[in-house]
């Protein structure tokens, strides 16, 4: 054993030395492998749009904004004016305020909620001047005065809807908003064996975008009005030349007037306010007339 020792003691230092090598200072390191990232895609176009004969159409959204009826007069005898957009609004749905024309009709409505003992006096003076007028009646009239919508009838005026209990429209479901119409239309139609007339005005002029809608669908037209005062408080009368004065000082063609049945002074200035109108070559008619 001691002849081998020294060649023992040899392989240990050379495998020493090896070692020592092989983790110097300078050792060869391997480069990182490659990940391959791809490139990011190509946005793809926008398929082209194909065209469809008589596409669907989705239904109309429409608006039930409450609104007010408003207009802005003026004292040339001009049509008074309304916001454009309201205007267009207004030609959707078969509604109007006034009836642009040339040859100066002008069209004279009374809004008759109840009575107050002035729509006989109203009567007796449009059948002397040869006028016929446009009525808008509630329930409430029709079931209280019978005699005086059957002469409205039978004196060839236009007996039209002002809803069964006028209620504030733009505040009614489209169920409640139709029986207004259609109770008071079978009403009128039950005592008169006739139809009333396919014109609604909304009490208080409240209406909504929806309740135009609506009326058109029901086969009515909305009025509205291109001249009116204050004049429905039978305890706030201004007096008959008050009356008299307003209408002639804003009279345009194409007008629609609105006077309250309730108003003596509307009853007391009517007769005088027609007689100055007519010398100024004005023509009462009625709608679609």
């Amino acid at each position: 054993m001691k002849k081998y020792l020294p060649f023992i003691l040899l392989m240990i230092i050379l495998a020493t030395l090896a070692g020592c090598k092989s983790n110097g200072a300078n050792p060869t390191i391997q480069n990182p492998p490659q990940v391959s990232i791809p490139a990011p895609e190509e946005p793809k176009p926008a398929p082209t749009p194909v065209a469809v004969e008589n596409p669907a159409k989705e239904p109309t959204q429409v608006s039930s904004k409450p609104l007010s009826w408003w207009f802005t007069r003026n004292q040339e005898h001009q049509p008074a004016s309304i916001n454009k957009d309201i205007a267009a609004l207004l030609a959707e749905n078969n509604a109007f305020y006034l009836q642009p024309n040339n040859s100066k009709k002008i069209y004279l409505t009374f809004d008759c909620g109840y009575e107050l003992g002035y729509t006989p006096k109203i009567l007796d003076i449009l059948s002397t001047k040869k006028v016929k007028a446009h009525f808008f009646i509630t329930g409430q009239f029709i079931q209280t005065q019978p005699e005086l919508v059957k002469r409205m009838q039978s004196s060839g005026h236009l007996v039209c809807n002002h809803t069964l209990n006028h209620p504030d429209l733009p505040t009614l479901s489209q169920e409640k908003f139709n029986q207004e119409i259609k109770s008071l239309e079978q009403k009128y139609s039950d005592l008169t064996g006739g139809q009333m007339a396919r014109y609604l005005r909304p009490p208080m002029g409240n209406y909504s975008p929806t309740t135009l809608k609506w009326t058109n669908d029901l086969g009515y037209a909305t009025v509205f009005w291109s001249m009116a005062f204050q004049d429905w408080d039978p305890n706030k009368q201004p007096g008959a030349t008050f009356s008299h004065q307003h209408v002639l000082d804003n009279i345009h063609p194409g007008a629609v007037i609105l006077l309250h049945a309730v108003s003596q002074s509307n009853t007391e200035a009517l007769e005088q306010i027609i007689t100055d109108l007519q010398a100024q070559g004005y023509i009462f008619s009625t709608f679609g007339g």
